[in-house]
This record gives C-alpha cells, sequence and structure tokens, in this order.
C-alpha cells in the first residue's frame, strides 16, 4: 500500500471512529486514567488528576522507587484510593501491562522522550487514550509510526503542550481574531531556558537541580536522561513551546501548513564551561565532547507566506523566555518586553504595555476557570493541558492539541538536526495531513470548555 492510499483510508477510519464516537447517547461522565512516569513532571500531572471528581486514578507506573513512593504519598495526601502500581521491580517494561488493564480510559505519559512514541502507539493498539508528554518522537520515522497508529486505530491522542493555554498567548490569539494586527507575516518563539542545573547535579534525590556535574547513571532526575542528548545530537530538541502558540496563530493545518524549514547551531561551549566551573577541569565529564550547539535558530516558511523563527537556547546563562513576537501588517506583540504597537492606536512609533489589552482580550477559558488554575504548575498553564485532555476525552470529541499537530512540531527536531548536519539545508517540510489541511476546519476554538 502506498503511503497516499495508507493515510487517505487511516483518515476514513479515524473520522468513521470519531462520527461513532459522536452518536454515543451520552458523554462519560467519569475517566479511569493510568499514570505512565510519575517523575517530577508526572506528579505535577498526578496532583492535577487528583484533584479532578472526574477521574478515578486507577495506575500508576515507574520504575524509580523514590519517584513512586513519592507519588503515593500524594495519592494518600489527597484521600483517594490507592492505584495499582506497576515497575516497582524495576522492570522497564512494566508498562506494558499497566496497558492491559480492563477499562482504562486514557493513560498520561510523561516518561523521558525515547520512550514517547513507543509508549503512545502501544497504548493506541490497546484502544486506551493518549495525553503525552512533549516530544512525539525522537526519529522521523517515530512521527511517521505514531500518526498512522492513530489513524488506523482512531484512539484519541493528544500532546500536552501547554504553552499553548499561557494567559498572554490566548489573549493574543483572541488579539488575532479581532484583526488587531492585520494580516500575519512573521512570528517567532522558541525555548530559551538556562538548563544547566536541570542536565547536571550531584546524583542525590533530594536537590535535582544543580549541586554537581553529574549527568547519566551518576546524576538525577533529568539528568539522568536529558542531558545524553545533548551530548550526541545537534538541533532543536524543544521546539513545541515556541511552535505550538505560532502553528496556532496561523491556523497551521487548518487552512496552512508548514513548507520548508532549515537550521544552524552555534559552537557549543556553554554545557562544557559549566561542567569545570562545578566539578573542575579533572572532573571526568570535563572530557565530554557536547554535540548540541548552545544556540539553534530555525526558520520555517508557510503556505500561506508567513515566516516563523524558532530559537533553542539551553546552555548558557541566560533568563528564561519563549521569545514570542507575532507581527502583522498593523502592528505586533512581543513577551520580551511585554509590549504591543498597533497602527492607529498606539502613539508612532512607540511601544504600549500589555497588560491593558491582555485584560480586555482576557480568553473565556482563563475568565471561567482562572480560580481553579490559580497554584497549578508553568503558572496555571498546567490546569488547561490536563483539563482540554480530560474534558475532550470525557466528551468524546477532538483533541484541541491532535495528531498533525503532535506530530509535525516535534518533527522540527529530526528536520533540524538533518538540516544542520547537511550543511544547514533548506529541507522539504512532510504534509503529514496528506493535503487535508487545505480543508480542515480551525478547531483552536478554545471555548469555555477546553
Amino acid at each position: 500500500m502506498q503511503r497516499r492510499d495508507f493515510l487517505r483510508n487511516g483518515s476514513a477510519a479515524a473520522l468513521a471512529a470519531t462520527a461513532l464516537q459522536g452518536a454515543k447517547a451520552a458523554a462519560r461522565p467519569r475517566l479511569r486514567l493510568g499514570l505512565i512516569g510519575t517523575g517530577l513532571r508526572g506528579q505535577n500531572h498526578l496532583e492535577l488528576l487528583l484533584h479532578r471528581d472526574d477521574v478515578d486514578l486507577v495506575a500508576l507506573c515507574d520504575i524509580e522507587p523514590e519517584m513512586l513512593k513519592a507519588a503515593l504519598a500524594q495519592v494518600d495526601k489527597a484521600g483517594k484510593p490507592r492505584p495499582q502500581v506497576f515497575g516497582e521491580n524495576g522492570d522497564a517494561q512494566a508498562w506494558r501491562r499497566l496497558l492491559e488493564l480492563k477499562g482504562l480510559d486514557g493513560v498520561v505519559i510523561a516518561t523521558p522522550w525515547e520512550w514517547h512514541a513507543p509508549m503512545s502507539i502501544a497504548a493506541m493498539q490497546a484502544k486506551v487514550a493518549v495525553g503525552c508528554e512533549v516530544v512525539a518522537g525522537i526519529t522521523l520515522q517515530d512521527h511517521w509510526d505514531v500518526l498512522r497508529t492513530q489513524l488506523g486505530t482512531g484512539t484519541p491522542y493528544m500532546l500536552l503542550e501547554n504553552v499553548c493555554y499561557r494567559r498572554d498567548v490566548l489573549a493574543v490569539l483572541q488579539m488575532v481574531r479581532a484583526g488587531l494586527f492585520g494580516e500575519l507575516v512573521h512570528l517567532q518563539g522558541g525555548y530559551q531556558h538556562d538548563l544547566r542545573a536541570v542536565k547536571f547535579n550531584g546524583g542525590d534525590p533530594a536537590r535535582p537541580y544543580g549541586g554537581g556535574a553529574e549527568f547519566g547513571a551518576k546524576g538525577w532526575s533529568e539528568a539522568r536522561w536529558r542531558t545524553e542528548h545533548s551530548v550526541r545530537r545537534n538541533g532543536d530538541l524543544y521546539p513545541s513551546h515556541g511552535i505550538g502558540p505560532c502553528a496556532m496563530l496561523v491556523n497551521i493545518h487548518r487552512g496552512n501548513r508548514f513548507t520548508r524549514i532549515n537550521s544552524f547551531a552555534s559552537k557549543a561551549r556553554g554545557l562544557h564551561e559549566y561542567v569545570e566551573a562545578q566539578g573542575g577541569r579533572q572532573h571526568p565529564n570535563a572530557a565530554v565532547k557536547f554535540s548540541l550547539g548552545d544556540v539553534v535558530t530555525t526558520t520555517l516558511a508557510c503556505e500561506n507566506g508567513e515566516t516563523i523563527l524558532l530559537q533553542h537556547d539551553t546552555s548558557l546563562p541566560r533568563p528564561y523566555s519563549l521569545g514570542f513576537r507575532v507581527q502583522g501588517s498593523k502592528g505586533l506583540w512581543m513577551d520580551v518586553n511585554h509590549s504591543v504597537h498597533v497602527e492607529g492606536v498606539s502613539p508612532p512609533h512607540q511601544w504600549e504595555p500589555f497588560e491593558k489589552y491582555g485584560q480586555k482580550f482576557d480568553h473565556p477559558l482563563w475568565k471561567k476557570y482562572a480560580a481553579a488554575a490559580e497554584g497549578a504548575g508553568h503558572g496555571g498553564m498546567d490546569f488547561f493541558v490536563i483539563h482540554a485532555f480530560v474534558e475532550a476525552l470525557k466528551a468524546d470529541a477532538p483533541m484541541p492539541i491532535d495528531i498533525y499537530d503532535a506530530v509535525a512540531w516535534s518533527a522540527i527536531t529530526p528536520l533540524s538536526e538533518q538540516s544542520i548536519a547537511e550543511g544547514n539545508q533548506t529541507l522539504p517540510f512532510p504534509d503529514f495531513t496528506d493535503g487535508q489541511w487545505k480543508t480542515r476546519k480551525p478547531i483552536f476554538a478554545f471555548d469555555d470548555r477546553y
């Protein structure tokens, strides 16, 4: 079967499954969910799930006893029944047994990146809906495999990209819809976050961030697995925080698409210097050669003429910023200076503070759920992304961040690696929708449900 035929048949199957779901007499009032990965990120999701009255957490899986113990303590503190536990014996394949549980509606996957694709594929094959942390896969083939599995099974899949729900991002979405910036021309975003203390620590579970120059088997938490990607890979390793909102704003896969991509990487200095500062020049890790350029710049072209610039900058000292810029024929917003300029409204050649615009265009989701989101991770964004997954699954509705979004946003990583490896070549961007982007309708409504 040719790829085009496979995708067409898979799309038909998915549409048929969606129609069947829509014909159900009533949405599910409660969900039975499992959580694979109870590290620090998984524990954030766990806290949110335990606060919901419409979720029964029936299973946890992790191979780190410390993390499982912490997760079960969260369950006990919330006064909820203890879920079935998998992986306590260190079996790296224990998650497969979790997926065999009867009556499991969905699973949240919060494991190291290399496990996302195989776990998601197995879950969808078992008809267990997937809420997957970013990224969707490692290789380009991973992304095609995840996509084909979803289209072939019709099992719901959502990429848990929380920045799409950031309060200012959703307010800017409202401003774009209102035509405040005119026709969009250029967008920027990225992941500009000093992760040196995330990638290295002293291996102490009580101090997961900083305090040493260890990674891999001697490290702890993300330093145990994430740093290795900086050793052997050179590309935009974490694109979805930046590209998600940009894609949403220009209706990617809903009348628009990415057409071309290229990437450049700077030299790599930051991680080596950090190791020397933390462990000294004689530390074994001071001899490690890191492949990841300190600043990786990626440019995408869109079918409708927009350009998007992404920057991945995690190895140098800097304050956190995602570097958003949304620029149209009538004005622009930039998050670095928290400012807006609208032609004919703002003083000529001057910025205005974003605050009054943010209040005026505050999204209905935030108006409705701001109190519920208070205290949730990442400024409340984590509440909204879990809420969206749960509510869409309960209603048998399309996921607001769907399979096409997931694979396209995440595939920027292997494509950027390829571009850099081939001398910064500009590459064609795969059309994961097989032409359906032309007729698919925008679903980034993000109404007051999810």
